[in-house]
């Protein structure tokens, strides 16, 4: 009998898989317990549906943060931080500041916990802001920290 998984099931497939188990493990455990429900073509046509939808939102995510990588290139952040006479600053720059910074002189959009910092930035200077945008695709933010 052919069972569309509604959960993962071990040893036998993962979530929205179309497998072929026997009658009875179907009908005695899989669909009363609510892991799988008959692979008819109802069931069958919302997986593919499921399926591309997903296909769909992975592609428009990575196609968004290319564009976000191509727009970064070259972007230089200018923050003002209150610091003493010695370029030391009194509080440290976050994430949060360089995303809220970006946002209002370049109009780019994102996310603070998807910057990564090296270190802490408590002194003035020139800096190189990783931005993880999606598992493979980084952007580079030039950062300048300076004295109000």
């Amino acid at each position: 009998m052919k069972v569309l998984l509604k959960e993962d099931v071990k040893s036998q497939g993962k979530k929205g898989e179309i497998i072929n188990v026997s009658d009875g493990y179907a009908r005695n455990y899989l669909i009363p317990k609510g892991l799988a429900v008959a692979a008819d073509a109802a069931a069958i046509n919302e997986a593919k549906n499921r399926e591309a939808s997903r296909l769909h939102r992975i592609e428009t995510e990575i196609r968004e943060a290319k564009e976000t990588a191509a727009a970064l290139e070259g972007v230089v952040v200018k923050i003002e931080a209150p610091g003493s006479a010695d370029d030391r600053l009194y509080g440290s720059v976050t994430a949060k500041d360089i995303s809220e910074a970006l946002l209002a002189q370049h109009g780019i959009s994102v996310d603070r916990r998807k910057l990564q910092l090296n270190e802490q930035i408590r002194s003035c200077g020139s800096y190189t802001v990783d931005a993880k945008l999606y598992s493979d695709i980084t952007g580079k933010i030039n950062l300048i920290v300076c004295r109000k």
